[in-house]
């Protein structure tokens, strides 16, 4: 485990879901508080994130990545770099009926907040959640992660109806700060799916643990 990792609250007396919720409120005042975006350009962590998540897709055809709002670790910079590489990358868009789906990636340029307090999505034709089949790596967002691969998300739940449709041999990678890489344990509850990579501004590597969809041959 790296030093400096964020100090998290004990909340193990709490129920699950309220302990997911102090530690959530926990870490986004950490990330209003250290981590700002310049209005234009990019920082020296956003080139280094970006750097990282390039070694670790490298290969890909095809990745399932975010949008980055607010004080999250940014990705723009890597979707523009993955685009030019000739990558495809699939972005998350609220289809019809308020459905989970992806969009494809097509510029910077081309995004733009399609529905209120949604990151900005790309036009383009609405892919089904299953699309997320057809990807060779997943970059997702979180606000922690254990080192067992316990994943604290934003607590909208789309990940954890997004993964089961994975191909079961991708990596998912989970793009964080560096401190929100924790000892853990991390609440879980049943349906919470788990990563078995991490990205930030500092390194990338995968974690032993795995996810338990790893564990299983392709045919299975």
């Amino acid at each position: 485990m790296k030093t400096g990792a964020l100090d998290l609250p004990d909340t193990s007396r709490l129920e699950v879901d309220d302990a997911k919720d102090e530690l959530r409120k926990v870490l986004r005042a950490h990330r209003r508080a250290h981590h700002h975006h310049p209005a234009q350009g990019h920082t020296a962590a956003c080139d280094a994130l970006t750097e990282h998540a390039l070694e670790a897709v490298a290969g890909a055809e095809k990745v399932a990545a975010f949008v980055s709002v607010g004080a999250e670790p940014c990705t723009r910079l890597l979707l523009e770099r993955l685009h030019e590489a000739g990558v495809k990358v699939l972005l998350p868009v609220l289809g019809p009926r308020l459905a989970r789906c992806w969009g494809l990636f097509q510029g910077g340029e081309d995004l733009a907040e399609r529905a209120p307090r949604r990151p900005p999505e790309p036009s383009g034709p609405t892919l089904p959640a299953e699309a997320v089949r057809q990807v060779d790596a997943l970059l997702i967002p979180a606000l922690a992660v254990d080192s067992a691969g316990r994943r604290l998300g934003q607590g909208g739940g789309w990940y954890d109806r997004m993964l089961p449709l994975r191909s079961p041999d991708v990596h998912t990678f989970a793009i964080l700060h560096p401190e929100e890489l924790v000892p853990g344990p991390l609440p879980m509850e049943e349906h919470d799916e788990h990563v078995d990579a991490v990205i930030t501004a500092q390194e990338w590597f995968l974690l032993a643990t795995g996810s338990p969809a790893h564990t299983m041959s392709p045919e299975s």
